[in-house]
């Protein structure tokens, strides 16, 4: 059967998702059309197509043990000089996806991987373009805000064409976590 690309990741619905894939495309980032607007929390990778199942079997135990909470993006960050990229920072939800990262990743699972990065929740808005461009996706995008409940995630496939396409959405389990005031962050605990 051969081999996949796949990735894990909550999508920034809309209408968010639509407008900073149209802002990363007006800054020259030839990917943006074939990536929707996400925060990854399994980056691409290459599995043998005949573990899907077990993969997605995998994904609905960690959304089945997964409660839903909320995700907020404020201003922009950067990786570089490490990392050719600028994102939109991830300020309410981070500690959440960290834990479901975790967990799609677990060692015991199909998709044990390490990264090569310290994991960072962000939504990426350049990657891989000129520094003036880069420059200017930092401070287009400084005052930008949205927020969500996040109540899943979803299984990707990346086609031949470099275009990646949603399989499947996986939904948690468990009650929502309201934003609570003065907070600093709950996150996405297993479900009691």
């Amino acid at each position: 059967m051969g081999t996949v690309t796949i990735g894990v990741s909550i999508a920034v619905p809309e209408p968010h998702g639509s407008l900073l894939q149209e802002r990363r495309a007006g800054f020259g980032d030839a990917a943006a059309h074939g990536i929707p607007t996400h925060v990854t929390l399994l980056p691409p990778t290459e599995v043998d197509s005949s573990l899907l199942p077990a993969i997605e079997a995998h994904l609905a135990e960690v959304a089945a043990n997964g409660r839903p909470f909320p995700m907020r993006l404020s201003g922009t960050g950067t990786f570089r000089p490490l990392s050719p990229v600028v994102f939109v920072q991830v300020v309410e939800g981070a500690e959440a996806c960290t834990w479901l990262q975790k967990q799609v990743r677990d060692a015991s699972g199909p998709v044990a991987r390490e990264l090569q990065f310290p994991y960072h929740p962000h939504v990426t808005v350049a990657h891989g373009i000129d520094e003036e461009s880069m420059d200017r996706a930092f401070e287009e995008l400084a005052d930008y805000r949205a927020e969500w409940p996040c109540t899943g995630f979803a299984l990707y496939e990346q086609g031949a064409d470099g275009v990646w396409r949603r399989l499947r959405d996986f939904t948690f389990g468990g009650p929502v976590v309201p934003p609570q005031a003065g907070r600093v962050e709950r996150g996405s605990i297993p479900a009691s």
